[in-house]
């Protein structure tokens, strides 16, 4: 259910160093199905729960990191609107024509204040996710890997989180569910578009456009322990759990793709609503906002970022 014109999280690009690596590890270790590749070599994937032809682009570079994070809107009429508030907020807006990336309607991209590039769309082809429109079955057959539903969220690192997030909560409609304070500086938010806990996280850090994750859900915490046990089988770079957020209620594991970028797979948070309060946690718990069962926090968790 969405809140604002925003509906959802529609996908986000990330910068591989190699090209075959990235594909075997999202699709055979994460799940993910690739939908397409297209002139550029870039390639296209989706959660297996994922309506949408693709939730996912990968694109060869030198560096990894993160290009875009993109959000569906719910129509024409609301892209056309919430690309005027984004101008009026003072962002520079491009206008990126339907098929630049294949199966995507016109795209309204637009920088922010901690330095990343977002995009607005409303259109892209329907895929579906194996199981039809009239009497569906549960789950999908032949599915590899931890089995991912979908992509979920992104956190992103840079300085001006208080900047960014007025863009999102004033201009794009989010709320905010959650912050981290220290006295008067907010150095964490957590907003939303949906009934979800978050659909994008911003971290206090001195550079600009850094990529901290991109997030996948599963349906259990026995799926999580599977991931674990996926990633020592194939020798993943784990970074930290399984556990659990005490910011979110996720339940989670986070691991590093072969060029760097860290992924998340997790299940559980909570429903928002908009009459919801914002919860705050302050530096001083910060341990056990972030690992609620050790309390303790992991420096290369809170520093490595792309």
């Amino acid at each position: 259910m969405s809140q604002s014109g925003v509906l959802r999280p529609g996908h986000v690009c990330i910068r591989v160093m190699d090209m075959d690596e990235a594909k075997t590890h999202y699709t055979q270790r994460l799940g993910l199905l690739q939908t397409d590749e297209d002139d550029q070599g870039r390639v296209y994937l989706k959660g297996w729960d994922e309506q949408d032809w693709f939730s996912v682009v990968l694109r060869e570079a030198d560096q990894p990191g993160m290009d875009f994070m993109g959000f569906k809107v719910r129509d024409e009429a609301t892209l056309e609107d919430l690309a005027a508030k984004v101008k009026a907020f003072g962002c520079n807006v491009e206008r990126v024509p339907a098929g630049e990336l294949n199966h995507c309607g016109e795209r309204v991209r637009f920088d922010s204040p901690t330095g990343h590039m977002f995009e607005l769309y409303a259109e892209k082809d329907w895929k579906g996710n194996g199981l039809g429109l009239e009497n569906p079955d549960a789950w999908q057959e032949g599915l590899v890997g931890m089995q991912v539903a979908r992509y979920d969220h992104c956190l992103l690192y840079g300085d001006d989180v208080d900047g960014t997030v007025k863009l999102f909560r004033e201009a794009l409609g989010f709320d905010l569910t959650e912050r981290v304070v220290d006295g008067d500086l907010m150095i964490a938010a957590f907003l939303t578009c949906s009934n979800k806990a978050h659909d994008i996280a911003l971290v206090r850090h001195e550079e600009k456009g850094k990529f901290h994750h991109a997030s996948f859900l599963l349906n259990s915490w026995e799926e999580v322990l599977r991931a674990a046990d996926l990633i020592s089988m194939h020798d993943i770079s784990l970074d930290i759990g399984p556990t659990r957020h005490g910011i979110t209620r996720g339940r989670t594991i986070y691991f590093f793709d072969p060029s760097g970028n860290r992924n998340e797979v997790f299940c559980g948070d909570y429903t928002w609503y908009p009459d919801h309060p914002t919860i705050t946690w302050t530096a001083d718990n910060l341990g056990k906002a972030i690992f609620y069962h050790d309390r303790q926090l992991n420096e290369n968790f809170l520093g490595v970022v792309t």
